[in-house]
């Protein structure tokens, strides 16, 4: 079984685009998008832990330069 998440993501002002490009560069990321409203990229990953969920995807999310603030969402499955 493997973890998945969505992250939602607020970008400094003008730099969506470019944090959505290096963010779908990351293994294990399967969409990164641009969206409107409170957040400014919407992206969802997957790992085969918790523990390589954190240290394979987020730490390198959050080393993307332009992020100001994110919000992690794991997917439970079976309901």
């Amino acid at each position: 079984m493997s973890i998945q998440a969505y992250i939602l993501i607020q970008t400094d002002i003008g730099k969506a685009d470019s944090v959505a490009k290096a963010i779908s560069a990351i293994p294990g990321v399967t969409l990164a998008e641009g969206v409107t409203g409170p957040y400014d990229v919407i992206m969802r990953a997957e790992a085969p832990t918790m523990e390589d969920f954190g240290r394979t995807i987020l730490a390198k999310v959050q080393a993307v330069s332009g992020i100001s603030r994110t919000l992690t969402c794991p997917v439970t499955s079976g309901l």
